[in-house]
């Protein structure tokens, strides 16, 4: 299952490393983990995210080596947890990168299949897997490459991220024994929750402003679905202390009979983001139909429409979807 990626990479003087433009802990993690692992092999490696990497993220150490800028010229690019052509447009837009991604060797790291007009010609995808991270482990042992203890912890952070800290439906006996390996390579998960909780601390005009999202909530379709708007104005003022989404969507998808919590955010330019988290494994279908993507239980997408008009297509969305789901029980 490897040996074509194992082949790409071994064969690369230099790789650069690409997140989307959606940035999580599963991304961030597996792309520092790979920066190590390639780093050990004498490889010159760079990490690039098209955007800013939300604060919520910072409690991951070696976030800061992530760059907007993208090595064009390097050898092999190495595409971490998405292939959806709407989350890589910031990065598409890059003087010479659809031309580096249309001519040089691009290798996609995944654990979910994401429909998307982008195809490239080598990938690991392995929907087994509740990580990203969890697939780099499988590949990294099976090539006999050095998973040092910094290399450990980042897969760590990236597989309790994806699923939930082990409490996702996908979560299996193999999610449990990577973690269980991870540790025995030096990881520590109660120093990664140690940090993580350090960086979730709010200050008190962020609990307030919290306060102030929470009753905003609005319930569709029968109370399954719960969806908060985050305008602008509240971007600028409260993103650089605390992601606005972050702050409620666990929150929201928490309450009685809610199955989709949904932020949206609105932009000066028209465009429009929908972050999702979920109870139902539907996520990625409601994020595909705006052209978005991620996982069963999260995912996010990006379109320029008016908010009104996205609202009633995300109850569009949304309601068909869960009735698909349902039916299919």
């Amino acid at each position: 299952m490897f040996e074509t990626a194992k082949n790409l990479i071994e064969d690369a003087s230099s790789i650069v490393i690409v997140q989307a433009e959606n940035p999580d802990g599963d991304s961030l993690g597996s792309a520092l983990a790979l920066e190590e692992i390639f780093g050990d092999m004498g490889k010159n490696v760079q990490l690039h995210c098209p955007v800013e990497l939300p604060k919520y993220l910072r409690y991951i150490s070696g976030w800061d080596r992530v760059v907007t800028e993208l090595n064009t010229s390097a050898d092999l690019i190495v595409l971490v947890d998405t292939t959806a052509e709407i989350l890589l447009s910031k990065t598409l837009e890059i003087h010479g990168a659809r031309h580096a991604f249309e001519t040089k060797p691009v290798l996609v790291i995944d654990h979910h299949i994401t429909e998307s007009t982008l195809t490239f010609p080598y990938d690991l995808v392995s929907e087994q897997a509740v990580s990203t991270s969890q697939v780099i482990y499988h590949m990294s042992v099976e090539s006999g490459w050095n998973i040092n203890a910094q290399a450990a912890e980042n897969l760590l952070v990236a597989l309790m991220s994806d699923s939930r800290g082990l409490t996702t439906q996908n979560s299996t006996a193999e999610s449990f024994f990577v973690a269980g390996k991870l540790t025995e390579l030096g990881a520590s998960n109660a120093n990664i929750e140690e940090r993580r909780r350090e960086f979730m601390k709010k200050t008190p005009e962020i609990l307030e402003y919290k306060g102030a999202l929470i009753q905003r909530i609005e319930y569709y379709l029968e109370g399954k679905l719960a969806l908060v708007h985050i305008p602008f104005g509240e971007i600028q003022a409260y993103s650089d202390k605390y992601n606005p989404s972050v702050l409620v969507l666990d929150e929201m998808r928490l309450v009685e009979q809610v199955e989709v919590a949904i932020a949206i955010k609105t932009y000066p330019d028209g465009k429009l983001t929908g972050k999702l988290l979920t109870n139902a494994p539907v996520a990625s279908d409601i994020a595909g139909y705006f052209g978005g993507g991620g996982h069963a239980y999260a995912a996010g997408f990006r379109i320029y429409e008016a908010y009104d008009k996205a609202v009633q297509e995300v109850l569009t969305a949304t309601d068909k979807a869960l009735k698909e789901h349902h039916e299919a029980l």
